[in-house]
């Protein structure tokens, strides 16, 4: 395999009696949610798994809850002024609604061909082009570290400095910019 144009995938909802193949994307926290908590969210109605695979595999998941972003104290007067400069005055509120990436995974067979990249664009399109059940403006994730610049080059930015040194970083994507 040499680029993910060369490879037939398709997009499935983790379903409770959807069999789960060995996964593995060399984090095993990521592993772990995919094969031991997944379907405990769908049931719990705290999020909804989508998987991408070919016949065999799974190529990648990733993991979408709600969300909102919020002026409280962890987001400064500059990063809220930034944010909510870009909705028209009449329109700005207190809170925005989002849906957050709680977790995203491309298997180790098949890093670097570009599926990251095609999830994001797969989240953009749900929220910013397919009818909407109700509104949503951002998409949010709290980005581990090693993963920092994937979201930048995707066009996420930071929250918040406030969590520079933690383990993962709050970031955002405005979906306006894409309708």
């Amino acid at each position: 395999m040499s680029k993910i144009s060369d490879i037939q995938w398709k997009l499935d909802v983790l379903q409770q009696n959807t069999v789960l193949n060995a996964f593995d994307c060399s984090d095993k926290d990521l592993n772990d949610f995919l094969l031991k908590d997944a379907k405990k969210y769908i049931l719990s109605m705290l999020a909804t798994t989508y998987l991408i695979r070919d016949d065999n595999n799974i190529i990648a998941y990733f993991c979408l809850s709600n969300d909102r972003i919020t002026r409280d104290e962890n987001l400064g007067k500059t990063q809220w002024n930034k944010l909510n400069r870009t909705v028209a005055n009449e329109k700005r509120r207190k809170s925005y609604p989002a849906v957050k990436i709680g977790r995203l995974a491309v298997s180790t067979e098949y890093t670097n061909l570009g599926f990251g990249k095609l999830i994001i664009r797969i989240v953009k399109e749900m929220y910013a082009h397919l009818k909407q059940q109700a509104g949503c403006r951002f998409i949010t994730v709290d980005a581990y570290q090693n993963a920092l610049e994937f979201y930048k080059k995707n066009g996420f930015d930071f929250l918040t400095d406030k969590d520079e040194q933690e383990q993962t970083r709050a970031m955002y994507l405005d979906l306006k910019a894409f309708v």
